[in-house]
């Protein structure tokens, strides 16, 4: 996979520095010299610590990539995309399927059926590189980059909290139609649990927003958005507040009428294209258990 940038500086920088500047890790630099990768100025082969001058123009030449996740075993479910380009997958996850691989759910996780598709659509030297997640029973928009680059530079993105992500949720009881609020409550494990999260004075510190778009007896309909990224934040911070996700029995929820699951759904993801820097916004059509349940509403 091939990059070039064009130095437009006035004075002369190392190959090496102009790089880091591209965020090109140290970690990737070393690929690119030991697995079959190339630097290029002007075409011609160059040395990180070679100086370039203004004009010249850069190429990186990506190795194929190789490693633990070639192991994965590719499943051949078909999956929802909802956008596809050279460097981006995004797609509407169904519930119950695990984002990544676990002891649980050895052979059929999210990122096996990406690895299966990207078998069958021949993209040779590719793995999955998985850049937000979510829990097994949540349903909607994951992201994933193809390639190192694209995953480093939205990792930036993310350790900078600009990939902002909304999602709809279905809750046990009434709010105040058209209420809107913060909560800001810190998150830390439950001693008596392996899995499960609850709100502590000395916890990561965790804010979710939070805002009532339908409601009735049979529950409410949310649009919350974490502004932090901590473990089961929304469910932990819904729970806290006397609403519980509807199906999330971990946190205090019920089964109801077809919701066998925390009704949660990722439905719209804002992020900058890493490679082009355009502002791209993604939506997901609810999954057919919260719609259906929401005629109840």
């Amino acid at each position: 996979m091939k990059f070039e940038w064009q130095y437009l500086g006035d004075s002369e920088i190392r190959l090496k520095s102009f790089l880091k500047q591209q965020h090109v890790s140290r970690r990737l630099l070393a690929k690119i010299r030991h697995e079959g990768g190339e630097i290029l100025v002007d075409n011609v082969s160059g040395r990180t610590i070679d100086k370039i001058h203004s004009k010249q123009v850069v190429t990186l030449l990506l190795p194929p990539e190789h490693g633990r996740k070639t192991e994965l075993v590719p499943s051949y479910v078909p999956l929802d995309i909802i956008y596809e380009d050279r460097d981006l997958l995004i797609i509407n996850k169904p519930a119950h399927l695990t984002s990544i691989p676990s002891k649980l759910y050895l052979n059929d996780s999210l990122v096996n059926r990406v690895c299966g598709y990207y078998e069958v659509r021949n993209y040779r030297g590719l793995i999955p590189h998985i850049v937000s997640r979510l829990d097994r029973d949540t349903s909607g928009l994951v992201l994933f980059a193809k390639h190192r680059y694209a995953h480093a530079l939205l990792d930036i993105q993310m350790q900078q909290r600009k990939i902002s992500k909304q999602y709809v949720a279905l809750v046990e009881g009434q709010l105040a139609q058209s209420d809107e609020f913060d909560v800001h409550a810190a998150i830390g494990r439950n001693p008596q649990s392996l899995f499960k999260r609850q709100v502590v004075t000395d916890g990561q510190q965790a804010l979710t927003h939070i805002k009532c778009l339908q409601s009735s007896a049979a529950g409410s309909l949310l649009l919350v958005q974490p502004k932090t990224g901590r473990t089961h934040q929304i469910r932990v911070h819904c729970a806290s507040i006397g609403h519980p996700l509807l199906g999330d029995t971990m946190y205090g929820g019920h089964f109801r009428d077809g919701l066998y699951r925390q009704a949660l759904h990722c439905y719209r993801l804002t992020f900058k294209h890493p490679l082009t820097g355009k502002i791209m916004t993604f939506t997901a059509p609810l999954k057919k258990d919260m719609s259906e349940y929401m005629k109840n509403l």
